[in-house]
């Protein structure tokens, strides 16, 4: 029994590892959490006699608990990604830049003058 137990909470914990399907810091996330949860979860199972169970579940919370952390991050990032392009100049439409002077051939240019094509 004690084996069928540790054998499904690290094939569980390899499956939370394997199947983040978010942003880059929740795949990040959820990697560096594991890694630190089976050190933690090692740590602390070693003990009580019971390092590899404690690993194993040490780095299934990790896993999750990073990859919540990271996915937080990920909405902050879109979400100052959505402020910035709604901000007033990017709300503006195109202008077309209006001719400056001519060019010696007699063809608009604009004020650094690049020639301006209609």
């Amino acid at each position: 029994m004690k084996n069928i137990l540790t054998s499904l909470l690290c094939a569980s914990s390899l499956f939370t590892l394997a199947s983040c399907a978010g942003g880059p810091n929740t795949q990040t996330g959820a990697v560096l959490g594991g890694l630190g949860g089976a050190a933690v979860g090692g740590i602390i199972g070693n003990q009580s006699g019971r390092g590899l169970e404690g690993a194993a579940i040490g780095a299934g919370l990790g896993a999750l608990g990073g990859a919540a952390i990271g996915n937080s991050q990920d909405q902050r990032n879109v979400q100052r990604q959505q402020q910035y392009y709604q901000q007033q100049p990017y709300q503006q439409p195109y202008q077309q830049p209006q001719p400056y002077g001519r060019d010696p051939y007699g063809r608009p240019v604009d004020a650094y003058g690049r020639p301006i094509y209609r």
